[in-house]
């Protein structure tokens, strides 16, 4: 009979896997976009707030010059998505930035790209989240209220539909991926118009409001420093684009061709998006502040901000209408599904990462759908962390986002362009070479932009908790960085040599007794069936009346191995066995110990609790010792009948991860 734990897993997750249908799980281009775009797609609900949000500082009037600041987050958008198309079809692969610096830049470029990547797709969980916890707060006030618990409902969600595999998660995201489109281009197409074809004069809800500037009268250098730190939030709308890269081996072949694709409709999609809805929140006069509790001047009691989307929903369809509501509960739904981006590309990037033993090996391998399970469990647990510590706030999150992103946009730039020049030295085809130097020049720009990005968010959001995300980069770099060097010395000394190996002098079994049963017997028989050179029973005397009970059984019984009894005057069980064991090789230390540890196997999960488990202990502390081997001799239980054992065996030898093991347990001493 399978276990609970088993039976809420395959209800959750679904039936596993065989290896041999990974095919399975590859997308169509269909629903590679709502899979890998969704994020880039989503941002358009957010970066149009922090665009306006920033502006309001120097208020009202400063938010005329929002749609000025879009076209150059546009433009930037559109270069990136271009570069990433040469990315894409020169490493197809699916090491993304990480292999692009790697492999033109050296590893320490790599790992700094990949530390960067790792953080961001944390970050994007965390901000797509209590986004969309925000949006829905918006018309739901009871959701406002109660944001964390929320945001962890719903991370805890995708979580369990990434488990099932990214076939299964693509296919339930899709719809509402494709639904958030329609509706927010229907939106913007329909107040586009009605204000220009039927003539009406829309307004925002908080057009009318009147907005007290937080720092009014700004110099020249103010109000420079000001655009910039906007359009460095506004470049929020750049996330997600890498991830496609990243998830080029998810495709249908061709795979690179179907890439560049999903990433120009990506590019197209998302630019439209962005400038309709700050465009027509210009033509409403909608206004959206940091602070509406000082920033805002003589409005309504008890004024609740809502989103910049939802106001235009309000605005464009009325207020209380039903479409109003499918505004709202879409973006929400879109913001929360924005995160299954970093859902599919941090467990990739992980498991490339653990394949070049840059991070635990646990993260290479599949589940039982053939997704990265652990990678998808490590993210989920990380993002809930963030939406915790940071109390599910946007605006606080936000300020830690978008550096990493943009450190692996400038290092790729650059691996690209030092690719294509690589290439050029050997390439004489003048066909050819126009491609490459067109690729080439496409990076160019894509480098000078992303950097300069870089440095303006460097520069604007430092002190507003950039630090913070700057300081997890170079954690992470390091902790790589260690346990690549632990890996390499471990092969290192793993790695055998030319010489002979050198045959023990002597084997000396030792056989620890508990008591006089059946598994001390099977443990003497087995030591003794491995011919060694010497044979020790060997108890350790806690209680006299019962040491004194087991001599006399002992012999009793006339069992054909010395009986040694050593003293424990503190009733420690470990240190007289360690002491005995380093005795028998002291004189010569190319002799061999080989402890046998009679056990039992239980088959109920509680019955675990009820045995002790003082050699468990002991053999861990023997593991240690040089010249000692440990052998467990087991004892099956009549409660093992309980366990179905085909259905054991078969967890063992399907799929690539094994299923679960029965423990063995030790004997009451």
């Amino acid at each position: 009979m399978a276990s609970p734990t088993s039976l809420m897993k395959r209800l959750l997750l679904g039936r596993p896997f065989r290896s041999d249908r990974l095919k399975h799980t590859l997308l169509p281009k269909r629903i590679a976009l709502p899979v890998f775009a969704s994020d880039a797609l989503s941002s358009v609900a957010y970066a149009p707030d922090e665009i306006l949000l920033t502006l309001s500082i120097a208020g009202a009037s400063t938010l005329l010059v929002s749609p000025w600041v879009g076209l150059a987050v546009a433009v930037v958008m559109l270069t990136v998505v271009a570069s990433y198309r040469q990315n894409v079809h020169a490493y197809p692969s699916g090491g993304g930035d990480y292999e692009v610096a790697s492999v033109n830049l050296g590893p320490r470029f790599g790992v700094a790209v990949a530390s960067a990547l790792l953080v961001d797709y944390v970050l994007t969980v965390a901000v797509s989240t209590a986004s969309g916890v925000a949006n829905l707060g918006s018309v739901v006030p009871w959701v406002a209220t109660h944001k964390v618990a929320i945001a962890i409902i719903a991370i805890a969600v995708l979580t369990a539909l990434n488990l099932r595999g990214i076939r299964e998660s693509g296919s339930a995201f899709a719809i509402p991926t494709y639904g958030f489109m329609i509706v927010m281009i229907g939106m913007i197409l329909t107040g586009f118009f009605k204000i220009f074809i039927l003539g009406d004069d829309l307004r925002a809800p908080s057009a009318g409001l009147h907005i007290e500037a937080e720092q009014a009268n700004l110099n020249a250098w103010a109000m420079a420093f000001l655009l910039l730190r906007t359009f460095s939030s506004g470049c929020a709308a750049l996330t997600g684009v890498e991830a496609i890269s990243n998830g080029v081996p998810a495709f249908k072949e061709p795979k690179s061709k179907n890439a560049a694709t999903t990433l120009l409709l990506l590019g197209s999609i998302s630019i439209t998006m962005l400038l309709g809805i700050i465009l027509l929140a210009r033509k409403t006069g909608l206004q959206y502040v940091e602070d509406p509790s000082r920033q805002i001047i003589a409005g309504p009691a008890n004024y609740v901000q809502k989103t910049v989307t939802t106001q235009l929903g309000e605005t464009v369809f009325g207020n209380g209408s039903i479409m109003l509501y499918v505004v709202a509960v879409i973006t929400a739904l879109i913001l929360f599904l924005a995160a299954n981006t970093a859902f599919n590309g941090f467990p990739v990037l992980g498991s490339i990462l653990a394949q070049d033993r840059y991070l635990p090996r646990q993260l290479h391998t599949r589940g039982d759908r053939l997704a990265f399970s652990n990678g998808i469990i490590l993210l989920a647990l990380a993002a809930m962390i963030l939406i915790v510590g940071f109390n599910g706030e946007v605006t606080r999150l936000i300020q830690l986002y978008i550096v990493g992103v943009f450190v692996s946009f400038t290092l790729s730039q650059a691996g690209m362009i030092r690719h294509w020049n690589r290439l050029l030295r050997t390439v004489r085809d003048k066909g050819t070479r126009a491609r490459m130097i067109r690729s080439r020049t496409i990076n160019i720009i894509g480098l000078s932009m992303t950097s300069a990005v870089l440095v303006v968010v460097l520069i604007t959001k430092f002190l507003l908790g950039a630090y913070i995300a700057i300081i997890a980069m170079i954690v992470i770099y390091f902790l790589m960085v260690g346990i690549k060097k632990h890996y390499d010395t471990v092969a290192r000394e793993l790695t055998p040599s030319e010489d002979r190996p050198v045959l023990p002098s002597r084997n000396h079994a030792v056989v620890l007794v508990s008591k006089v049963h059946r598994p001390t017997l099977r443990a003497v028989a087995y030591a003794q069936a491995t011919r060694p050179d010497s044979l020790t029973a060997l108890t350790v005397n806690v209680d006299d009346h019962d040491t004194r009970n087991l001599q006399a059984e002992w012999e009793r019984r006339g069992i054909p191995a010395p009986l040694t009894v050593v003293d424990s005057p503190y009733r420690e069980i470990t240190r007289p066995i360690l002491d005995f064991v380093r005795s028998k090789r002291r004189d010569s230390p190319r002799d061999v110990v080989t402890v046998f540890i009679p056990e039992y196997v239980v088959g109920r999960w509680w019955e675990h609790l009820l045995h002790n488990q003082s050699a468990l202990r002991l053999k861990g502390r023997l593991l240690f010792e040089p010249g000692v081997m440990v052998t467990s001799v087991p004892w099956q239980l009549s409660s093992i009948d309980d366990v179905d054992i085909a259905k054991l065996d078969a967890a063992f030898t399907r799929g690539p991860q094994r299923g679960p093991r029965r423990t063995p347990e030790t004997p009451a001493e």
